[in-house]
């Protein structure tokens, strides 16, 4: 009853947060106050529970350094004109009469790249919702295909917060990963590319708006040498060199390209890489690509951290045992994958972000898949292709509730979002071909 009293206080003050546009800390810490004075009724002490905490916070350690890492290289890549040069030849490659197919593709390209959605949406992807609205293309289509695309990169690039999260939490390799998620999406990117082909022809591209592109024509010099850091980061991906060796390497080549090519101020370098670039003068397309930084991370940071927290609670009071015997039954029937489904779908619906369903979800399946000899990588893989995805179905979860108030959409475009759900769903399907042929 403690627990349960707890983590309804915990939900609502989320929920609360969400609509009030209140920086998830605040209700993370909250629910933090509550799990702790549940511990403390369970007559564990002070010091028991600030051990727990701490067991729990030293595992986030090495997964906020990448975030860190991440947050630079946003920065970093803005002011050499890496991402300038993705969104500029990115839009003019663009075929009018297949709009909607390409704002997926476009998407894909620039979130695989910078490994954020967030990132992807607020640059290549405003852009692209202003050619929708200017060309008469059906906003809620066109922002379903950026969202589509702006997770494929989020769940599956070597510079993805999420990626790295699970794979410091199940303690497996990122590349491994990575070609595991390759693996079971390609027939669901597949068909996803089809559903964009038929949806396009009903939505041709009408009118270009050429002014973005001007305007960063004028700003930056758009050299293919700008393309280095981003090339460093894949190219050393196919070597399976340490993500964070790869970052740093991506992160000098960048500061060299500005002071070179983009005639930056060392001391400007520096500020655009921990506070976010800034393009210093007024107009859209400055609003475009303005951010990034060490800073903008820090938020993600300390949910991290705060959720590290709960798990190390969890963990050391047993809290979830209840939840977790359930799910085991659940899975007994239905199956481990079915169960991640199920499990992913509530904790997306109460946690409200994506990082903390990622830590949850596997908090709750962990010892499930443990027990019946699923190895880690199994685990990583299903919580890629179930809970990564799935907390962009649901409208108040900040993964998709920030992206589509910065496209200026609402909840008729997560339908469209067709590449969300198809993994999950292939891969249910996947799983339950394998089932029935080893049970044959």
């Amino acid at each position: 009853m403690d627990f349960l009293l707890a983590i309804t206080i915990f939900t609502l003050s989320l929920i609360f947060s969400v609509l009030k546009k209140i920086p998830t800390t605040i209700p993370l810490l909250i629910g933090l106050l509550c799990f702790i004075f549940t511990a403390l009724h369970r007559g564990f002490t002070l010091k028991q529970i600030f051990k727990m905490m701490s067991t729990g916070t030293i595992k986030s350690l090495i997964v906020i350094s990448i975030l860190l890492l991440i947050g630079l290289i946003t920065g970093i890549w803005r002011a050499c004109g890496t991402i300038p040069f993705f969104v500029y030849y990115g839009t003019k490659v663009i075929i009018p009469q297949y709009f909607i197919l390409f704002a997926f593709l476009l998407s894909c390209m620039v979130s695989f790249t910078l490994g954020t959605s967030f990132g992807t949406v607020g640059t290549i992807g405003v852009v692209l919702i202003v050619l929708a609205k200017s060309g008469n293309v059906d906003l809620n289509i066109t922002a379903g295909a950026i969202f589509s695309g702006a997770f494929f990169g989020d769940r599956c690039a070597p510079t993805s917060s999420s990626a790295n999260l699970i794979a410091t939490i199940t303690e497996t390799n990122l590349y491994n990963n990575i070609k595991n998620m390759f693996a079971t999406a390609s027939v669901p990117f597949i068909f996803a590319v089809l559903i964009y082909v038929f949806l396009s022809k009903d939505n041709p591209l009408e009118i270009a708006n050429t002014s973005l592109l001007n305007e960063i024509e004028q700003h930056f010099n758009l050299n293919p040498i700008v393309m280095i850091p981003a090339i460093i980061i894949l190219s050393l991906a196919i070597f399976k060199v340490d993500v964070k060796i790869s970052m740093f390497l991506s992160i000098v080549s960048g500061i060299i390209i500005c002071i070179f090519v983009q005639n930056i101020e060392l001391i400007n370098v520096f500020r655009f890489m921990f506070i976010g670039y800034e393009l210093g003068t007024a107009g859209s397309f400055s609003d475009i690509i303005s951010g990034g930084g060490m800073t903008s991370m820090i938020g993600v940071s300390f949910i991290v951290l705060i959720a590290s927290t709960y798990s190390g609670i969890f963990e050391g009071t047993g809290m979830l045992n209840v939840i977790q015997s359930l799910l085991e039954k659940i899975a007994y029937k239905i199956k481990l994958y079915p169960t991640m489904i199920l499990t992913s779908i509530l904790t997306s619906i109460f946690s409200c972000n994506q990082t903390l369903s990622i830590m949850l979800s596997h908090q709750l399946m962990n010892k499930i898949y443990k027990n019946n000899n699923s190895s880690n990588s199994e685990i990583a893989i299903d919580l890629e292709n179930t809970v990564v995805l799935i907390s962009e179905l649901i409208p108040w979860n900040i993964a998709i509730a920030v992206p589509m108030a910065t496209l200026s959409v609402g909840i008729k475009s997560i339908p469209y979002a067709v590449f969300l759900y198809l993994v999950p769903l292939f891969n249910l399907r996947r799983k339950k071909l394998k089932s029935q042929t080893t049970n044959i």
